[in-house]
This record gives structure tokens, C-alpha cells and sequence, in this order.
């Protein structure tokens, strides 16, 4: 089991949206460094959702539904699209803020290297991001 962190801007595809189409694609990714990560996620990986640009904040936890495929906005072999489906929504999202101040943090990607979209978590990592969350409510 791998754990990971994504990022997205919510005037894109909001948390809200996944919950609505109950799945969510990233696509557009033309990092080279987040498309590797991309690739190395495997089915039912644990994934964290993050509001960048607006909000800053991990909004709940998903899981990889579908790996690696062609990225949908372009016939470029190099670049992937991964298929997550919402696990839990978080009653508070977890802000910037509260993860910098989260001792264990500070040297995770979204700390780091804070232009990254998708970034690996160690699973204490993840474990202390979702500790700060309370879970409002998890799909059947």
C-alpha cells in the first residue's frame, strides 16, 4: 500500500465535484516528476485531496480506482491520468497552516516542494494528515 497527495484547484474540479460524479481523473499533469508518481500508484493506493490555489486545504481521503492510462487532454504518450473515488470527506478541511504546524511535516512534499501536484506521503505522513481530520462521512 502506497500513500500519496494530490493536489487540484477547485475552480477546476472541487472536492465537492468528485462527491457529486462519486470518481475524480487527474489529468494535465505535465510535471515529469508528478507523472512518475502518477504511474507508480496502484489500485486502492490511499490518496489525499487538496484544494491548491483556493483554500489550501486536504478536503478527504480517496482511493485509486483505475492506474495509469492516457491522459485524455493530449495524444502525448508520456502523460497519465489516474481514476480516484472518494473514501472520506473531512467535517473541517485540514488547512496549510495546520499541516506547517504539524510536527512530523515539514519535510513532506506539499512542505517542500509546494508546486508539486502529486507527491508521495510516507504512511506515518498520511497517518498525522488524516489524524488532524475528522471524518464526516465514508460511502458504503
Amino acid at each position: 500500500m502506497n500513500y500519496w497527495l494530490v493536489k487540484f484547484a477547485p475552480f477546476r474540479y472541487s472536492w465537492e465535484d468528485i462527491l457529486r460524479n462519486g470518481s475524480f481523473e487527474i489529468y494535465s499533469v505535465r510535471s515529469p516528476q508528478a507523472r512518475n508518481n502518477l504511474k507508480d500508484m496502484r489500485v486502492d493506493d490511499e490518496v489525499l485531496f487538496y484544494h491548491s490555489q483556493e483554500g489550501n486545504c486536504v478536503m478527504g481521503k480517496m482511493k485509486v480506482l483505475k492506474e495509469a492510462h492516457q491522459d485524455p487532454t493530449t495524444a502525448d504518450e508520456r502523460w497519465v491520468s489516474v481514476t480516484f473515488e472518494p473514501v472520506d470527506t473531512f467535517q473541517h478541511p485540514i488547512s496549510l497552516s495546520q499541516l506547517k504546524a504539524t510536527k512530523g511535516l515539514e519535510n513532506t512534499g506539499l512542505i517542500k516542494q509546494p508546486r508539486l501536484a502529486v507527491m508521495k506521503l510516507g504512511k506515518e505522513e498520511f497517518e498525522r494528515i488524516i489524524s488532524r481530520g475528522v471524518p464526516l462521512w465514508t460511502p458504503i
